[in-house]
């Protein structure tokens, strides 16, 4: 699952770096002495905030418009980060819990066949419906998911 969310940047000149927020994310604070690196902590500290929400069976907050997004400073800048929650939950999550699950065993038979990660489907799926669920740009999804 991939999240796009606006983040503001401060340079601090006298230094050369940037203070990164994300207004979506209150808890979400970054820096870095380059642009690169106040990128790369911005991804990486959203990633985890997210994480933490999810791991709690919070709802993932909803992203702001870009357009939306003022700063009051003339030298601060709005720009959108990328979170690939996949690859962060992956290397970040701290634990995993184990489901059994009932599928017609014609199904079953099919993903044996084809080498089917069950787990990978169905961790895909969930992410998928989260992410569905959060795009403003999509219509809500049916009662029946």
């Amino acid at each position: 699952m991939k999240l796009i969310y606006p983040a503001i940047f401060t340079p601090y000149f006298d230094e050369g770096g940037y203070d990164v927020i994300v207004p979506d994310l209150p808890d979400c604070l970054a820096s870095g002495d380059t642009l690169a690196d106040a990128i790369e902590d911005a991804v990486s500290q959203a990633s985890g905030v997210i994480l933490s929400i999810m791991e709690k069976g919070g709802d993932v907050p909803p992203a702001s418009e870009y357009t939306d997004i003022h700063t009051e400073d003339p030298d601060d800048f709005v720009s959108l980060i990328v979170l690939d929650m996949g690859a962060y939950s992956d290397a970040h999550a701290q634990k995993s819990v184990r489901k059994n699950i009932t599928i017609p065993a014609w199904l079953n038979a099919y993903g044996e066949a084809h080498h089917v990660n069950f787990s990978k489907v169905l961790q895909e799926a969930l992410l998928s419906m989260t992410q569905r669920k959060h795009d403003k740009h999509q219509k809500p999804e049916p009662d029946y998911l």
